[in-house]
């Protein structure tokens, strides 16, 4: 028997163009699912189906900025014309912003609501009817180990992450008896195109990168395969009895909070 199986499986995945989102992609096409690969930036979403193609899978590339409604409804249609279904949404898409309540603006706010918050709820506004109407849905919401415990100097970041995880648990209480199951994935630090870019702009960049690692148990960043791999199994059928919960992967950086 092989274990976390998609095969014939319909997903979406957000921000798949890099990080996280790219190796959720692939995963999930490695394991048989037909994978739409959306991102707002077109060829780095474009480069991820042609990796994920290239390794056998199946997928095609949607662009699609979360944060627009007009887009979403766009892609649902696509979708929708396509295989006539999704049977797995992951919301992935997010962006970040450093600084305390002091030096974060309203504006700042209201950029990364619209994205991280916002985004999650366009998403699965449009595709979230078909999946109670079959019966049948699996929705992996990506929130933060900042979405269960605070994060110094993150104050926005933190708090559209939070509102992910609320958000999460309603949507699996709303529709557990509709055949549809809701999730988040909590992670840590993981090495990824976006934070070794920051990392690169503080002034000692090899003591920025250690430091990021020390936060964890472990010593280390996490891979983004490493939490696609959690995706995986929160996508599949043997997650059934999983729904509502915040999947911590942090290498054991809440483990002391």
């Amino acid at each position: 028997m092989t274990m976390f199986s998609l095969k014939d499986k319909i997903s979406l995945v957000t921000g798949a163009g890099s990080g996280i989102g790219a190796a959720i992609a692939q995963t999930f096409a490695a394991a048989g699912a037909f994978v739409f690969v959306t991102d707002r930036d077109e060829k780095a979403g474009a480069d991820t189906v042609q990796r994920l193609r290239a390794a056998g899978g199946q997928g095609e590339f949607l662009a699609l900025d979360v944060a627009s409604e007009a887009d979403c409804e766009r892609v649902a249609t696509a979708v929708k014309s396509c295989f006539g279904r999704l049977d797995v949404l992951v919301n992935n898409a997010g962006i970040g912003h450093v600084g305390t309540m002091l030096t974060t603006t309203g504006a700042d706010l209201d950029r990364l609501y619209a994205v991280n918050v916002r985004g999650v709820f366009n998403v699965t506004k449009v595709f979230l009817p078909g999946m109670v109407e079959r019966r049948s849905g699996s929705i992996v919401n990506l929130a933060s180990i900042g979405a269960v415990v605070g994060v110094k100097d993150r104050l926005a970041y933190v708090t559209t992450k939070f509102a992910i995880a609320g958000m999460t648990k309603a949507l699996a209480l709303d529709h557990a008896l509709d055949g549809v199951r809701a999730n988040a994935i909590c992670p840590g630090r993981v090495e990824t195109p976006f934070v070794t870019g920051w990392l690169k702009k503080y002034p000692d960049p090899e003591k920025a990168y250690r430091d990021a690692c020390a936060t964890q148990a472990v010593n280390r960043m996490g891979k983004p395969e490493e939490i696609a791999a959690a995706a995986l199994y929160l996508a599949s059928d043997e997650a059934g009895f999983v729904t509502g919960t915040e999947f911590i992967i942090d290498g054991g950086f809440s483990a002391g909070k």
